[in-house]
């Protein structure tokens, strides 16, 4: 079954147990459906997300990451993250959408600081995060921001039970625990996250549980620090499709239920619809197009996104026999010449399109694109 139908059906019971050894009690209490009631009809499941006042919760000002290829007279300049200004509000999900090489998972790296912008800055709650000095600081932010990464099957050390992985992570980012409040607190994000009980969970080595069932660990760690922010780094990419419902309803409940905001980094837009407040399209290094994600996807606005949603397969509909993308050549982000970055994918380019790089900008739509053609 595709992911589509899988979405589209909703069941937040489905469950990703399935045993490695012998079988064992479920670990897995079915999620009720979120609180809001809605049901999925091409449309987000979460209500809007609630603002506690207008200032963002983070936000990034011309955030630009480059790095260097080769040395001397053959040096290079690949330009991953040019230019990005994103806005994320109080319990809010927004989905970071784009192709292989568009610049998701460097940003998210770079929010985690994993790496450093080459320039720009990050704002948390108000303070750039460059001015953060110190250990001390530089804790409290990443205790604030977690990120999830990708890969569920390296994300836990395999010579460890599961409960090291949390309980470690405490120790550093709230010391002031003891021994026993540490169990407690891995025991109630364990439930959490919906993996029930929460002791055998604890107990058991990573390599005794599914994939579905150790993202969800990942889910469950960076909980425990008590969070702002979570960054989760396409988590669902490695799982299969049948388990990927019960993970975004996670994703959803802990936004509910924690008051935890998220930025949900995925290639596919059917999860982003799902989950998702609002819509941010990467091409290149560029954000192309941001808003609502209601409005983004009914009616896009610039032709990249337009590209992207054609290409979404549709049981419904006759095969198409193109889907407009079918001539030019990929971008080029290493040493990039001026202009907009698509347009030699374009349909719609015109001359300006070479020579002037086309700035984000409101639509009437009400969402922002960076298209000189846009409306």
């Amino acid at each position: 079954m595709s992911i589509r139908a899988t979405l589209h059906q909703g069941n937040p019971g489905l469950r990703d147990d399935r045993p490695t050894a012998a079988p064992r009690r479920p670990l897995h209490r079915p999620l009720p459906p979120p609180r809001t009631g809605a049901k999925f009809q091409g449309r987000s499941v979460t209500a809007p997300a609630a603002q506690t006042s207008n200032a963002p919760l983070l936000q990034t000002r011309g955030l630009t990451k480059h790095f260097a290829i080769g040395g001397g007279l053959s040096r290079k300049t690949l330009h991953a993250v040019d230019d990005v200004d994103l806005v994320i509000q109080e319990r809010e999900i927004v989905a970071l959408v784009g192709e292989s090489g568009s610049g998701k998972s460097t940003i998210a790296r770079l929010l985690a600081r994993v790496h450093r912008p080459t320039s720009g800055d990050i704002v948390f709650q108000g303070q750039p995060v460059s001015e953060m000095k110190g250990r001390t600081r530089e804790l409290a932010y990443h205790r604030a921001v977690p990120m999830v990464f990708q890969d569920p099957f390296s994300s836990l050390n395999p010579a460890y039970r599961v409960s090291h992985g949390i309980t470690r992570g405490l120790r550093l980012h709230r010391p002031e625990l003891s021994a026993s409040q540490r169990r407690a607190e891995a025991e109630r994000v364990t439930e959490a996250v919906g993996l029930s009980p929460a002791a055998d969970v604890l107990d058991r080595f990573p390599h005794e549980l599914s994939g579905g069932q150790r993202q969800r660990i990942g889910f469950a760690q960076a909980l425990s620090y008590r969070p702002k922010l979570i960054v989760a780094d396409e988590p669902v990419s490695m799982l299969d499709v049948s388990i990927r419902i019960g993970l975004l309803n996670v994703m959803a409940r802990l936004r509910t239920d924690e008051g935890v905001s998220l930025l949900y980094i995925t290639h596919d837009i059917a999860s982003a619809r799902y989950i998702s407040d609002r819509l941010v399209v990467m091409y290149a290094g560029h954000m192309v197009e941001s808003g609502s994600t209601e409005q983004v996807l009914a009616a896009p606005a610039h032709p990249y996104t337009k590209l992207l949603l054609s290409a979404v397969p549709d049981p419904r509909a006759p095969l198409p026999t193109t889907i407009g993308a079918d001539k030019g050549e990929p971008p080029r982000v290493i040493d990039p010449t001026p202009g907009c970055r698509f347009r030699h994918r374009c349909p719609l380019a015109i001359d300006l399109c070479a020579t002037k790089e086309p700035a984000l900008r409101p639509t009437s739509g009400g969402q922002s694109a960076a298209c000189h053609r846009a409306e």
